[in-house]
């Protein structure tokens, strides 16, 4: 780590800024790759962590010389993990939303500055003089994003990835719509409360938090098996739908409440896929995500569920026809914190129609 731009907050400032033109300049370096050793270096105990701190983060090794006082979270999930430990005062900004940030976390998260909705320039990033850099897909930290880890890392500025985005990928790839070769587990997001917990040095935090995420789970879970029960998950786009396979986080969510995902011969975790296709699957209900954003036709849930409705050949599914729809956020169907409450919800969901046993 170059010792130079950490001493000083004016120093790294304008380090930062004369460093945007070289690093622009090399996008051919290489990015994040290979997945972690699921044991990481976050121990499970309390004791306070030792820095310099090495963690391997998908492949690539990171070194934190302190906690950071000055960390910007490139998307929601990794935004919430920190406001959940309580690092809103250490946070400098955020960015890459789809859904409004979850209720319990609002007031932390109306201090921390929001750079963009979407996905900022490399350069709105450096000018908040970050001294961490953390995201949940390699689509935004990494090619053709908002830059590589190494652009960062060559300003001396740590750049995290979710193991989520890495663990159990086809030859360790990140991609957050590619195939896994093994289910995404909540483990992987336990790991990443973990891992940030230990940077910021707060072990204790991140295991009261694992702890209820674990509670919830366990509580949600038991509380209905719906064997028999089959589900389509709906993430957006009318034209050719995005859906979920096997494995990611609706994979997750199936699996808690004992339902079958109706593309579970897929692993690629978000194919695009024919109406034609999920009516010959016809599934007992949907899972329709309801986007904040209004990127692509569909997002909103009132337009998913009018196309639903209208279209000649959706109509005719079991789950229209009946109007079984779940209601989840966008966020919830991504690996992170907010898995948990889709669990809740499509748990609730077939409580409601008594689709359990």
């Amino acid at each position: 780590m170059n010792n130079s731009i950490l001493t000083a907050r004016t120093g790294r400032h304008s380090v930062l800024r004369a460093g945007v033109a070289l690093i622009a300049a090399a996008l051919a370096l290489s990015g994040c790759s290979s997945s972690d050793d699921p044991s990481g270096t976050a121990e499970k105990n309390t004791a306070a962590s030792a820095y310099p701190l090495t963690i391997e983060n998908c492949g690539r090794t990171i070194t934190i010389d302190a906690p950071p006082q000055r960390a910007v979270s490139l998307n929601q999930g990794s935004t919430e993990i920190l406001l959940s430990l309580g690092l809103a005062d250490r946070m400098v900004g955020t960015a890459t939303w789809t859904d409004p940030v979850r209720e319990n976390l609002a007031d932390e998260n109306a201090k921390v500055p929001r750079l963009a909705d979407n996905k900022p320039s490399f350069e709105v990033v450096l000018d908040t003089e970050p001294d961490f850099v953390s995201a949940s897909f390699g689509g935004t930290l990494g090619p053709g994003g908002v830059a590589e880890p190494v652009q960062f890392e060559q300003l001396g500025v740590p750049a995290y990835l979710s193991p989520t985005d890495c663990d159990g990928k086809e030859d360790n790839s990140v991609n957050a719509d590619g195939n896994r070769t093994e289910p995404l587990t909540m483990e992987s997001v336990y790991k990443e409360i973990r891992e940030l917990a230990t940077i910021f040095d707060v072990r204790e935090r991140g295991e009261e938090f694992v702890a209820e995420l674990e509670r919830r789970y366990e509580d949600a879970s038991g509380q209905v098996n719906a064997n028999g029960v089959s589900l389509a998950y709906w993430f957006a786009d009318i034209d050719t739908p995005y859906v979920a396979g096997c494995c990611g986080s609706s994979g997750i969510i199936t699996d808690a409440v004992g339902a079958k995902n109706v593309f579970d011969d897929t692993t690629n975790e978000w194919p695009q896929v024919s109406w034609e296709s999920i009516l010959d699957r016809d599934p007992t209900a949907l899972v329709l995500a309801d986007l904040s954003r209004r990127s692509i036709t569909g997002d909103a849930l009132d337009s998913k569920i009018q196309f639903l409705e209208s279209n000649p050949v959706t109509k005719r599914l079991t789950a229209v026809q009946n109007r079984r729809y779940i209601v989840v956020n966008g966020a919830d169907m991504n690996p992170s914190i907010r898995t948990i409450d889709g669990i809740e919800k499509v748990a609730a969901g077939l409580r409601e129609w008594n689709l359990h046993s």
